[in-house]
């Protein structure tokens, strides 16, 4: 396969990749209106943390009356996968320590993604910076086309069913963890943590539960007995 072939292949994947990620900018626009942050806040949201599963619980818990700590420290939890996306991207993102530090901006699933299919390390440098510019160029403007149709009429959230948008983004970053034998510990961590959330709801401020979730995570290791 030449270049440029490679490259237009690259790009329909970095475009197609970044295009589906459009309705969840929109729901994360509305969001932010509905939290109360003006579109100035949802746009340095966006651009700055750019990660959306981070973006929408430090959001929820901003809109539930939750503290800046609760928040920041549900969008870390979050994050924490960042630190194996950088193992694997490391190989092909060589430079200076300050190039390195401005491509790590854009170190997300998609750019992730699109790199890693790449089979050698300048195409996968190349895959990673096209999706994760398509991404950060889509979600900002999904963003700011959230927070501008929120503020003339969120029902169009609900007309057009956007609101399971979220919710569904992560039932489906998760199911492939629950299902099947494979699955099992995953089923077991998702229950533990479920119950500790609940648990939590009634006797904690917002954002709370979130963090204290991340405990079924240790209640299930220490309950899967001896590794085969």
């Amino acid at each position: 396969m030449d270049d440029r072939t490679r490259r237009r292949r690259i790009h329909r994947q970095a475009l197609s990749i970044s295009l589906a990620l459009a309705p969840f900018g929109i729901v994360f626009g509305v969001a932010c209106v509905e939290a109360g942050l003006g579109i100035a806040e949802a746009v340095g949201f966006s651009a700055i943390v750019f990660t959306g599963s981070a973006q929408f619980a430090a959001v929820g818990v901003l809109g539930d009356g939750g503290g800046a700590i609760a928040a920041i420290s549900a969008g870390l939890l979050l994050n924490i996968r960042s630190l194996a996306f950088g193992v694997l991207l490391a190989p092909s993102l060589t430079g200076r320590v300050g190039t390195r530090a401005l491509l790590a901006q854009l170190v997300i699933d998609e750019s992730t993604a699109v790199a890693t299919v790449q089979d050698e390390p300048r195409w996968q440098r190349y895959g990673f910076l096209a999706g994760g510019i398509a991404v950060f160029a889509v979600w900002n403007l999904t963003t700011v086309a959230g927070v501008l149709l929120a503020s003339v009429d969120d029902g169009f959230i609900t007309d057009l069913g956007f609101d399971a948008a979220a919710p569904a983004a992560f039932l489906a970053l998760l199911w492939p963890r629950l299902v099947g034998d494979g699955g099992r510990e995953g089923r077991r961590i998702a229950i533990a943590g479920g119950l500790v959330a609940a648990a939590a709801v009634p006797l904690t401020p917002p954002g709370i539960p979130i963090l204290l979730a991340g405990l079924g995570v240790l209640a299930a290791r220490t309950t899967r007995g001896v590794p085969s």
